[in-house]
């Protein structure tokens, strides 16, 4: 029996990091398994810290809260000050090394760098941050196979134009394309 799978995305609020925790669900409840999402918001929204918990299995959820989870997605310094100590040992974590100053303190993680920021606007998309970390994280762990997360890029942005999809997706695959040369 495979166990539930928690990630943790962390970073400023307006970075998109509740928006990479929606689309996870979303992608892992097309194919079949069972998920949950619990957003938590600092003071203030825009600026303030953002994170959000998501909770992927293949049966009922036990229980969608947990202090340690063993992936971390991190945005920003203060999440990585936060967080690093409390994810499990042989967890993954991918940091935005564009606002993370340090490299992590501890050794028994997997981890991936990227200067995400940068790859942002290179690709004249500041706004697709969120989408090429989503990407390199998938491509690294899996959790939702990255064919399976594009098939459903509609429907996770319904009601967005073609343009605002087609931006997305690309941000998402250059992330992937950066965690196959990587890691």
């Amino acid at each position: 029996m495979e166990m539930e799978k928690q990630v943790l995305f962390a970073g400023f609020g307006g970075q998109g990091v509740l928006s990479m925790g929606q689309f996870l669900t979303h992608a892992a409840l097309s194919t079949g398994k069972h998920v949950s999402w619990v957003p938590s918001y600092g003071a203030e929204m825009r600026g303030g810290t953002a994170n959000c918990l998501v909770t992927i299995a293949e049966e009922e959820i036990s229980s969608p809260l947990t202090e340690n989870p063993m992936m971390a997605v991190i945005l920003n310094q203060p999440s990585l000050d936060k967080y690093e100590d409390k994810i499990q040992p042989n967890g993954t974590l991918v940091i935005n090394t564009s606002l993370v100053e340090r490299k992590p303190k501890r050794e028994d993680l997997q981890i991936l760098e990227m200067p995400v920021n940068h790859l942002a606007e290179e690709l004249g998309n500041a706004r697709g941050a969120n989408m090429i970390l989503l990407g390199a994280y998938l491509q690294k762990t899996a959790v939702v196979e990255v064919e399976k997360a594009l098939e459903h890029f509609d429907l996770i942005f319904k009601g967005k134009s073609e343009t605002v999809i087609a931006k997305n997706r690309e941000a998402f695959m250059v992330g992937v394309e950066f965690a196959k040369n990587n890691w």
